[in-house]
């Protein structure tokens, strides 16, 4: 998905809950000196305010995961006009992949797209189970949750890297390495 001239870059990292995006996400901002825009992150800013809260209950899904992208978005606009790299992290499906994409093309960043997957159902749960991310003002998130959004997940066909959460963390970061510097 990437191809403009080496510069700054967009990074999204996508993938379900639990399958080691933000880790991977703080990876490449450290390797590439640049910010990590976190979807939970955004949202969880808005949930102190009742009013915004109260319209979020009353519009659709579709409506709260393209509020919390359009924030992330905008403020990765902010940084790449200045010709610095931004990695996004979070659940995006092929909406928010076009919206990303249309981002890096508006500020000719080059885009690397990875999808993170878990292949063995129980590492993941024990992932799940066992993490605590105490972003403020956001949940701490269920198994029931994170299995039902697992059988919905379609994986991003065009994606530039894939990486399984049950191989090591290293090689991972490895392949992560690999591809931000290659070119």
């Amino acid at each position: 998905m990437g191809g403009q001239e080496q510069g700054h870059r967009l990074v999204l990292i996508t993938g379900v809950a639990g399958t080691g995006k933000s880790t991977l996400g703080e990876a490449a901002a450290d390797l590439l000196g640049a910010a990590v825009l976190g979807w939970d992150w955004a949202m969880a800013s808005l949930t102190r305010f009742e009013p915004i809260q109260r319209a979020l209950r009353n519009g659709s899904r579709e409506q709260y995961v393209e509020l919390g992208w359009a924030i992330v978005c905008n403020f990765a606009v902010a940084q790449l006009r200045h010709r610095r790299s931004v990695v996004l992290d979070g659940v995006a499906g092929a909406a928010e992949i076009d919206m990303v994409a249309q981002v890096a093309a508006d500020t000719d960043a080059r885009l690397l797209v990875v999808a993170t997957d878990c292949s063995d159902v129980d590492v993941h749960r024990a992932r799940v189970e066992g993490r605590r991310r105490e972003i403020p003002g956001w949940h701490e998130l269920e198994w029931s949750l994170v299995a039902g959004a697992r059988e919905r997940w379609k994986t991003p066909r065009d994606a530039d890297l894939y990486l399984d959460a049950v191989d090591p963390l290293a090689r991972n970061i490895t392949r992560l390495r690999d591809v931000l510097t290659k070119d």
